[in-house]
């Protein structure tokens, strides 16, 4: 690969600070710690909340299943976990399958969970209120589907 020259790397860093992946990065690092400030009266960050609401959601999914439905690591999703069940808020057992591990919440977690849902919704509004309801509708399902595309496979050359 040849090097670039001085004018042709100060062009590309400047496309690169473009970048919609650091833009993405930055708002949700943003918006992360406005909902772990609101959630820290009740002693669980914001990524924990979601983490839990997600299980509560699915019932009781498989820690592949939740990963997928995460867009995340499952090495990732297990070891952020692990805080969730030590503090008794999830519990891990085995499937059928004794190779799939199964998430469900606790008494506790529920617990947990219902006592954070008013400091949530209160970070929920602010995000609403600084963007107006239809700005962060829109937003939410502008995510959804840049998710969605962002993590499909993407098609191989045709091959005829």
């Amino acid at each position: 690969m040849a090097q670039l020259d001085a004018d042709q790397f100060k062009e590309a860093l400047r496309a690169a600070a473009g970048c919609s992946g650091l833009s993405v990065r930055k708002a949700a690092r943003a918006v992360g710690q406005l909902y772990d400030d609101a959630l820290a009266p009740s002693g669980i960050k914001g990524t924990q909340f979601s983490l839990l609401t997600a299980v509560g959601l699915a019932g009781e999914p498989t820690v592949s299943a939740l990963a997928e439905s995460l867009v995340m690591d499952r090495t990732t999703l297990s070891r952020n976990l692990q805080p969730l069940v030590r503090a008794g808020l999830l519990r891990m057992q085995t499937g059928k399958d004794k190779r799939q591990r199964r998430i469900a919440l606790t008494a506790e977690g529920r617990a947990k969970l219902e006592a954070s849902l008013p400091l949530w919704r209160q970070a929920q509004n602010r995000v609403s209120d600084a963007l107006g309801e239809g700005r962060a509708a829109r937003l939410r399902g502008d995510l959804a589907w840049l998710a969605r595309s962002a993590s499909a496979p993407v098609p191989g050359p045709n091959k005829t």
